[in-house]
């Protein structure tokens, strides 16, 4: 049966081990913090040279990997076999391969631990394999974090690790980083060198140690937009492109996209209380203010006219009827038809 990662991850600190781990999904953060977690903790270091194997999918097979798991351990309780990048295991897809891999799962050697990292791919899961592997092992998917749920995905990190951060840093945090968990945590990291008691975390906490400019980033030119200001706008395009490595076009249209997506929602969504609207966009009720008050600001029509426009913008960064025109240009574009 599928497991959360959060769950594998409380119940490993509290050394409850199982003997088959097999992690897939196309979120590799949980897979690696599991399969790190195991590496480090699972048997004594001095313990590993003889009893912790490291395996890896392209350069291995699943016969060599259920005859190192077959093995007891040297003057150990246990051994560890680790196989890293399971999505590159050249037979798994074979069925005489599946079948052996079945076999072992259905009747593990309790002295091993045996762990699939298999990351940015997913089992059928209409496979007999599939089936198997959730039936007889701890079997977690790691799914991508939607946008939506990012900002309440930093809350709960941040209390995780001890700490605190207020909503709307929450949120600046989220739309200046997006949902790649590795990046998101090594930045926040970063900053946590500097405070070794437990903090609540502002936006000038975040600007200050991360280094997002807390004046001009995606979050303020799409609070600009918003609110129709055409001023602010154009203060923070200036600063993108005086920076454009750290302001790629393709990231920030899609942001735009789902910008006006949410406010197509809250369109659709006549007579809806704000309460309702929070929910229904997927944000804090104090964001949601904001998008309403940006709906205010652009009518239906005019939002499916931005849809057009964006389409047109990411089309001409990808150099389709782009003519002469550079990704400054294109941007200063965009943002003028979506203003006026």
């Amino acid at each position: 049966m599928a497991q959360s990662p959060q769950v594998v991850l409380k119940d490993l600190k509290e050394k409850k081990f199982a003997p088959i781990y097999f992690l897939e999904g196309d979120e590799p953060f949980y897979i690696d913090q599991i399969t790190e977690f195991i590496e480090k903790n699972a048997i004594a270091e001095h313990e590993r040279g003889f009893n912790q194997v490291v395996l890896y999918g392209k350069d291995s097979n699943v016969g060599l990997i259920i005859n190192n798991a077959r093995k007891f351990p040297m003057m150990a309780e246990r051994q560890v076999v680790i196989v890293k990048e399971a999505q590159s295991l050249p037979d798994l897809g074979k069925e005489e391969a599946q079948k052996l891999l079945i076999s072992y799962a259905q009747n593990p050697l309790p002295s091993t631990i045996l762990v699939f990292a298999h990351k940015y791919k997913k089992l059928d899961k209409r496979t007999q394999l599939s089936k198997e592997l959730q039936k007889n092992t701890v079997y977690v998917t790691s799914d991508k974090i939607p946008d939506y749920k990012l900002t309440e995905w930093v809350l709960q990190y941040f209390k995780d690790i001890g700490h605190d951060i207020e909503p709307k840093a929450a949120q600046f945090l989220a739309d200046a980083i997006g949902n790649n968990l590795e990046v998101m945590t090594n930045e926040v990291g970063k900053m946590l060198i500097n405070f070794q008691e437990p903090t609540k975390f502002t936006i000038q906490h975040i600007s200050q140690y991360i280094g997002i400019n807390k004046d001009y980033n995606n979050f303020e030119l799409l609070k600009a937009i918003g609110m129709r200001d055409p001023i602010k706008s154009n203060q923070i395009i200036h600063y993108f492109i005086q920076n454009p490595k750290a302001h790629p076009l393709i990231p920030l249209f899609a942001l735009m996209y789902n910008y006006f997506s949410k406010l197509a929602l809250i369109h659709q969504a006549k007579g809806a209380s704000d309460d309702q609207i929070a929910a229904l966009i997927g944000v804090p009720r104090f964001v949601a203010k904001e998008y309403l008050q940006s709906a205010r600001n652009y009518k239906l029509g005019k939002v499916i006219d931005v849809f057009r426009y964006i389409k047109e913008a990411d089309l001409r960064s990808k150099g389709v009827d782009s003519g002469s025109m550079t990704d400054a240009e294109i941007l200063r574009e965009l943002v003028y038809k979506i203003l006026h």
